[in-house]
């Protein structure tokens, strides 16, 4: 095991989680900022327009390992009812989502985020999420504003869903380092972690119940780092860093 680099992170229920989803409640919010509804569309037939659009269409796309973005979905439901808005894409999506859930921090994240950064340890983000990469960052900015992130990058920005190695690949790319001083953090069996071991990044399987209903009972099958805890990967760093 190797001191890393640069820990790279997965976000949902690894470093945040979205107690409370309601996506009736982000369509209503979001609603209020048309500016044209010649249709007088209401919140339930924006929410059923959703249904089929986001639920039913991109949905079987991302079942196949690709992803559609959110502003690409807004645009078609939205122009498929009629309603304009003054906002930009971004702004739609950062209503919608902070009204359906605002979020919350995983335990002892900001505290890790401390620790990395304090020891010069790079970080940035890979997601399988519907939400840019730009959105994603001012969750971020919001939740856990001591993030060092150099960069958030999300699968509705690039295409292609996680395990696929492509994702990983770009990351090191951007980060200007090999696989093998990169370690990568998330809650995924197969998307993060043997996701990442097959791009020769070390993964950590973060096996926290918080924001989740269940434990899947789905285990990694390759070699990782099992913690449940952010103090474990902390304690671990300290000891490299001293060995």
């Amino acid at each position: 095991m190797k001191y890393p680099k640069m820990i790279l992170f997965d976000y949902g229920n690894t470093l945040l989680y979205e107690p409370g989803w309601d996506s009736a409640r982000g369509n209503a919010a979001l609603l209020k900022y048309a500016t044209n509804n010649p249709n007088n569309c209401t919140a339930e037939d924006v929410q059923k327009g959703a249904a089929l659009i986001f639920g039913r269409h991109i949905e079987s796309v991302r079942k196949i390992g690709y992803d559609i973005g959110g502003q690409v979905g807004n645009r078609v439901l939205y122009e498929s009812l009629g309603i304009d808005f003054s906002l930009s894409p971004v702004e739609m999506e950062t209503i919608f989502w902070d009204a359906a859930c605002p979020g919350a921090a995983m335990p002892g994240a900001g505290a890790m985020l401390n620790y990395i950064n304090k020891n010069r340890i790079r970080s940035a983000v890979i997601s399988n999420l519907l939400w840019s990469g730009a959105a994603l960052t001012q969750r971020f900015n919001r939740l856990l504003p001591n993030h060092q992130f150099e960069f958030v990058m999300t699968s509705s920005d690039y295409l292609v869903r996680k395990p696929d190695r492509l994702l990983f690949d770009i990351a090191l790319q951007k980060a200007g380092l090999s696989a093998d001083e990169v370690w990568y953090c998330g809650d995924n069996p197969q998307d993060d972690i043997e996701g990442a071991s097959q791009a020769g990044i070390y993964p950590v399987w973060y096996d926290n119940i918080a924001g989740k209903d269940h434990a899947d009972g789905q285990h990694p099958q390759c070699t990782h780092l099992h913690i449940h805890e952010w103090d474990e990967l902390t304690t671990l760093l300290e000891k490299l860093k001293n060995s």
